[in-house]
């Protein structure tokens, strides 16, 4: 689990205390050997200190010095952020483009003094969270003069809390599992936890739009928003604090996913809710993919609103629920700190079973607000911890390519749509990854429109050949999503990554008004440049 003062891993998600043991990557190297046929051993892991790295091209000012640093430690841990070729590249002790230095500003007063800085020198200047980025959304562009990564570590406190409201001023650099244990004394919660939840903070949450916890209802960060603040080149940007506002177009909406490239944002009142006491969990299989699909669509059109309603089809159940790989699963859950769940999850379960879904009545798990637990038996458990175990360097460097790229799409279109993808993806994996490649979709979030499917691929490749693969399958994938109609992403963020996606999916007018706010914002263009937008 991250918090601000532990130090972070330069290979891995996380802090140093969340990289895999050398036992777990062994033990992973023996799987890969069966599959590659072939002897694989683990790389070893460089000394951070030994990594060769560009001269900095930035002397940092003595008035600045006690909070900037161009030191090779701080400049090589904040060159990447979390894409599994990212980790890669750490991971063989290539770091092509690092920062120039890195700023940890400690008060607003000291962000603005670096802003400041960067503006006066055309310096790129980079906000950084937690570095769970899969997107390229905090590299160094190459074309940049010079570039200052500003870490928000020092920001990870929560200002003030309303419990009259139930709402919380927060700083930025808060990590989750920080947030919620400042939390708890309380009694409070805001129970946004995307799958980075202990290794990413709420500024990133926020900047990225990034998707959590809840499969319907409360989807996504923006949800839970009151106000931002932000500083921008041009000053600060911060919106009044209301639970609604029909004034115009919205500023929090316009800060709200804007990925870095309009200001740092440094603190972000968003609403909470009290701890939740009751609980309910079914696991519902179905004898095919279009029932399973149609019974998640009925739910949601019921508007149960159950926290939980994700479906995984035949191969994602196999691999992380323990099913045949014949059946989905739709994995149901409800919760409240106030209403028992008894109710909404058996009528839920009576619409899967109109659908073709079949779960014993046993397998219905309630907690009445006793602390009986819910979600951690049978395949529903299986899932979770497969779920919640994510470790993304445990595999790196041993020839096992996997990814994953995920979209939305309305109900009408679905069946189309995902025939379109896996006709594409497929082709592109057998091309490159052979006929043992693997391919599988589950739903993260569901609404009554539709769907938001998140698929993963995976198989074996030459170590040493992993980026021209990868790129190969992402293009497919990228350009099969776009021509069925879907979105560039539902909740990774654009970042360099999703550019040619991204650029097809927008109306050209609103590009050209988003760069007029920036450079009205940013005049300079400092700001996380080939983010969005052109620099």
């Amino acid at each position: 689990m991250a918090v601000w003062n532990e130090p972070r891993s330069f290979w891995t998600w996380g802090n140093v205390s969340d990289e895999p043991s050398d036992e777990e990557r062994h033990k992973m190297a023996k799987i890969a050997s069966q599959k590659l046929g072939q002897a694989v051993t683990p790389p070893p892991v460089p000394k951070l200190d030994d990594v060769q790295l560009s001269p900095s091209r930035i002397e940092v000012p003595a008035d600045l010095s006690e909070f900037v640093n161009a030191g090779h430690r701080e400049r090589a841990l904040h060159t990447y952020g979390g894409h599994s070729l990212e980790l890669l590249k750490a991971l063989r002790g290539q770091f092509d483009n690092p920062p120039d230095a890195v700023a940890f500003p400690r008060t607003e007063e000291e962000l603005e003094r670096v802003l400041s800085w960067c503006d006066q020198h055309g310096f790129a200047a980079i906000p950084y969270g937690g570095a769970t980025s899969v997107v390229w959304g905090l590299n160094v562009p190459e074309q940049c003069n010079a570039a200052v990564t500003i870490d928000m570590a020092n920001f990870h406190r929560i200002i003030e809390i309303d419990d009259i409201s139930r709402a919380a001023n927060i700083q930025a650099g808060v990590f989750g599992p920080d947030l919620e244990a400042q939390l708890r004394p309380h009694g409070l919660t805001l129970r946004h936890f995307p799958q980075s939840f202990p290794w990413s903070t709420v500024g990133g949450w926020v900047a990225t739009r990034s998707g959590g916890h809840y499969a319907t209802n409360h989807t996504h960060i923006d949800d839970f928003v009151e106000s931002v603040r932000m500083l921008t080149p041009s000053g600060w940007w911060e919106s009044r604090r209301l639970p609604g506002s029909g004034a115009g177009p919205s500023p929090d909406r316009l800060a709200i996913g804007s990925e870095g490239i309009l200001g740092v944002i440094s603190s972000v009142w968003l609403r909470l809710q009290k701890r939740p006491v009751y609980r309910a969990t079914a696991g519902v299989v179905f004898p095919s993919w279009a029932e399973g699909y149609e019974a998640t669509r009925h739910i949601v059109q019921a508007k149960l609103w159950p926290a939980n309603l994700r479906l995984l089809d035949p191969a994602e159940a196999e691999a992380s629920a323990g099913l045949n790989g014949q059946q989905p699963l739709l994995i149901i859950g409800f919760e409240s700190a106030d209403v028992p769940q008894s109710g909404p999850v058996h009528e839920a379960v009576r619409i899967a079973r109109a659908c073709g879904g079949h779960v014993d009545d046993d397998a219905i798990l309630i907690d009445d607000g006793t602390g009986k637990a819910t979600g951690r038996e049978g395949a529903v458990g299986a899932w979770r911890q497969s779920f919640i175990g994510v470790n993304a360097g445990v595999s790196n460097g041993l020839g096992l390519l996997s990814d994953t790229f995920e979209t939305s799409i309305t109900w009408n279109k679905w069946p189309e749509f995902d025939a379109h993808v896996r006709d594409k993806v497929g082709t592109a994996l057998r091309e490159t990854l052979g006929t043992g490649a693997r391919l599988s979709c589950r739903f993260t979030h569901v609404y009554p429109d539709g769907p938001a499917p998140y698929y993963s691929f995976s198989g074996v490749v030459q170590p040493g050949g992993e980026a021209e693969m990868w790129q190969h399958i992402k293009d497919t994938a990228t350009q099969a999503v776009i021509d069925a109609g879907g979105t560039s992403t539902h909740h990774h963020a654009v970042g360099r990554m999703h550019r040619p996606g991204y650029d097809r999916q927008v109306p050209t007018t609103f590009k050209s008004a988003l760069r007029a706010v920036k450079k009205e914002l940013d005049p300079g263009g400092i700001l996380n440049p080939g983010v969005l937008i052109d620099p």
